[in-house]
């Protein structure tokens, strides 16, 4: 490539990346306000939801690990945050915010990356779903409270999802059902009405609007906070590094499968801490990988993090240019975004294969949903968690480990396959111990994993069956499994006269110092 050639491709790339850039900030506008909203509650939300999409954006593409991902204010994160909000006040949620990106930036040090992207998939459909859930609950105030703007928004978002693909369906609903409200402000008289169970429903009447837009650069806002408070702070913190963590990484993944690269999990975490570090210590909304925004940034040509942190620029510039216009955005127009967001974020393909998945991974998916609905969505996705390692350990001990044996000059021998862990170690005990034979081997040539709780049963084992008057043999090395057994002292506890090798060599033994017995009846 000469010169000019080089020059021409800069070019082409540049205006790429830039294009791809502002066509997803355009996505990413009304998402941003409506997430910040539905965060506070109130129309104050909406710029810190847009500080969020804007810092976390570029700053997370800057340092992250993901090309082409876009980041900001999602579903997981705005549920978290609007808890936080509601319990500790929206100052100590942007500290909750900071710390929580510090809590990320120590996971990707800690090559935590490596296993947060390993959730098993009901629990990740269950606190989706719950989410979903979440969100389309915390708008009803608006459905009662402005019927009208907000069923043409959601009719609004559809009909552009049908038929429109130039403009994204949120935006097209944005300005169209502004559009709207303005219309209809000047020609139709408020209607209220009474239903049952909702009493007062307002059909239409004078529309609430986010309100002025502060202009300028975000301005540091870190409110100051002593020890005992950020003590109390770290659950919620933690709430927000590993759900903001889970949520990135499994859209890390979605574009790996779209690009067929490989993202760098550590790195990535480390770029969404940054980026919430400073969307607390500016008051902002945190962030995490937003699924969609990234897809169509890599729809649109956006193959470098340039494309993210233009989407960013472009969200600012926007605030500072366009600030007045936003302002007469109608809250129950947000709303109606939000309500279609919760329902197209709704994994309804988890619903449809609930008949034909395993009934425990079911079991999971629902729980998870439930507990993230009802309680919190830490706990749904700490019990989902738990549920599915207790399923699968119990999966492992059924289907993952084998014991068999034979008989042979006498001698019963249990032959070991697979995973020696806790979960296999009832199993064991139980058909070993009610075994009467005076002399038993068991051979662990074809054992692939032990843990501590394994190796101590053998050690019991021994004990148990010496106490009885039967002897317990050990057959095998254990040179593929990292020489843990020898570590642990477990063949030197057995001792020369009870580890051997080799089969032959333990019955050549016997044989030799006439140890063998009869085979019992």
């Amino acid at each position: 490539m000469d010169r000019k050639e080089g020059v021409l491709w800069m070019f082409q790339t540049l205006k790429r990346e830039l294009l791809a850039g502002i066509t997803v900030s355009v996505v990413a506008l009304p998402l941003a306000l409506a997430f910040g909203m539905q965060a506070t509650g109130n129309s104050d939300g909406a710029i810190i939801g847009l500080y969020g999409a804007i810092i976390t954006g570029f700053f997370a593409a800057l340092f992250g690990g993901t090309k082409s991902q876009v980041t900001g204010p999602t579903g997981p994160i705005t549920i978290i945050f609007t808890g936080i909000v509601a319990t500790q006040g929206l100052e100590y949620a942007f500290i909750a915010a900071f710390m929580g990106g510090l809590f990320q930036i120590v996971f990707g040090l800690l090559k935590a990356g490596n296993y947060l992207k390993f959730i098993p998939l009901p629990v990740v459909s269950g606190f989706m779903n719950g989410i979903a859930i979440i969100i389309i609950i915390g708008q009803l105030q608006y459905v009662t409270g402005s019927f009208l703007v907000v069923i043409l928004t959601i009719l609004f978002m559809l009909v552009a999802m049908r038929w429109i693909k130039a403009i994204p369906p949120s935006l097209m609903a944005l300005i169209l059902g502004t559009v709207a409200v303005v219309l209809l402000e000047k020609v139709l008289p408020a209607i209220h009405f009474t239903l049952p169970f909702l009493h007062d429903v307002i059909f239409f009447d004078s529309v609430e609007r986010i309100g002025e837009i502060p202009k300028g650069l975000p301005q540091f806002h870190f409110p100051a906070a002593d020890l005992s408070t950020m003590i109390q702070l770290i659950p919620a913190a933690l709430s927000i590094a590993i759900l903001g963590s889970i949520d990135s990484l499994l859209t890390s993944v979605v574009m790996d499968n779209m690009t067929g690269t490989k993202h760098k999990s550590n790195k990535e975490l480390i770029g969404q801490g940054i980026g919430n570090t400073l969307a607390g210590m500016f008051g902002a909304m945190p962030g995490a990988g937003a699924t969609v925004r990234s897809v169509v940034n890599l729809r649109s040509g956006g193959q470098t993090a340039m494309s993210a942190m233009v989407h960013s620029v472009t969200l600012l510039l926007f605030m500072l240019v366009f600030g007045q216009l936003a302002a007469e955005i109608p809250l129950a127009v947000l709303a109606g975004i939000l309500i279609m967001t919760g329902i197209t974020m709704f994994d309804y393909d988890s619903l449809k294969i609930l008949k034909d998945e395993p009934k425990t991974d079911a079991a999971i998916m629902l729980v998870t949903m439930i507990l993230t609905v009802a309680i919190d969505l830490m706990v749904a996705v700490g019990v989902g968690i738990v549920m599915s390692a207790l399923i699968f350990m119990k999966r492992m001990s059924e289907e993952g480990f084998k014991i068999n044996h034979i008989s042979e000059s006498g001698l019963k021998i249990y032959n070991l396959e697979g995973p020696l862990y806790f979960g296999a170690t009832e199993l064991i005990a139980k058909t070993i111990s009610s075994d009467n034979s005076p002399d038993i081997a068991i051979a662990i040539e074809k054992v692939t994993i032990v843990d501590a709780s394994g190796a101590l049963l053998l050690l019991q084992l021994k004990d148990q069956l010496k106490e009885r008057g039967q002897s317990l043999y050990l057959v095998g090395n254990d040179l593929d499994l990292g020489g843990i057994l020898r570590k642990m002292n477990v063949f030197h506890e057995f001792g020369t006269t009870g580890h051997f090798e080799t089969l032959e060599e333990l019955i050549t033994y016997l044989k030799f110092h006439q140890k063998l017995g009869t085979e019992p009846e």
